[in-house]
């Protein structure tokens, strides 16, 4: 008969939204806030404005949380981690053992690419930080997170695509009927001038 090799636990820290009864309440949680707009509208600045406070208030007012700091990508697409400033500093501020959780609004404002959300959300609970999804009310270190988050990314993902057609389609026609739509913010008249 073959040797039994016991493999000991490793004590995770409560990375919860909600503490367990036998984890120590002196020790609190460094919570971390990410929000994200993707255009600058007025509208959307709104939301950004809003989505710092109310993230600032929430974490604040729980006497078990320590404020870690927001982290908040202005006018940024979410498809695409590699332009998102303030996004990778959080994770990088993860990996640097700063942060137990990330609270943000929803998934499609973390990632809207299937596979960069599966991937930062296993690369933090490979360290035990956390991220819970506020709208759809997942956190990620519960078993049954990854399957929702999973199914709930690919959706995300597939509306950010689905937007995107719409919008190349909609430009197509419109050139078909001769209205070309042109960007005045990106001309630069200024070589003309000087010759």
């Amino acid at each position: 008969m073959g040797k039994v090799r016991i493999i000991p636990a490793h004590q995770q820290r409560g990375n919860s939204i909600n503490r367990s009864p036998d984890e120590p309440q002196s020790e609190r949680l460094r919570v971390a806030a990410y929000c994200r707009v993707s255009t600058e509208l007025d509208e959307q600045a709104n939301s950004y404005e809003t989505q710092i406070s109310h993230y600032k208030a929430l974490i604040q007012k729980d006497p078990s949380w320590e404020f870690a700091g927001i982290f908040a990508d202005d006018g940024i697409s979410g498809t695409n981690t590699k332009k998102r400033d303030q996004f990778n500093k959080m994770i990088r501020a993860c990996k640097a053992g700063k942060i137990d959780l990330i609270v943000t609004k929803s998934i499609s404002r973390f990632a809207r690419n299937t596979i960069d959300c599966l991937k930062y959300i296993r690369d933090l609970k490979a360290i035990n930080v956390a991220i819970f999804f506020e709208k759809e009310n997942i956190n990620t270190i519960d078993a049954k997170g990854e399957v929702l988050i999973t199914i709930m990314a690919s959706l995300a993902q597939q509306e950010s695509e689905s937007l995107s057609q719409n919008v190349k389609l909609g430009l197509q026609y419109r050139y078909q009927q001769g209205k070309v739509l042109i960007n005045h913010n990106h001309l630069s008249l200024s070589r003309l001038h000087q010759g």
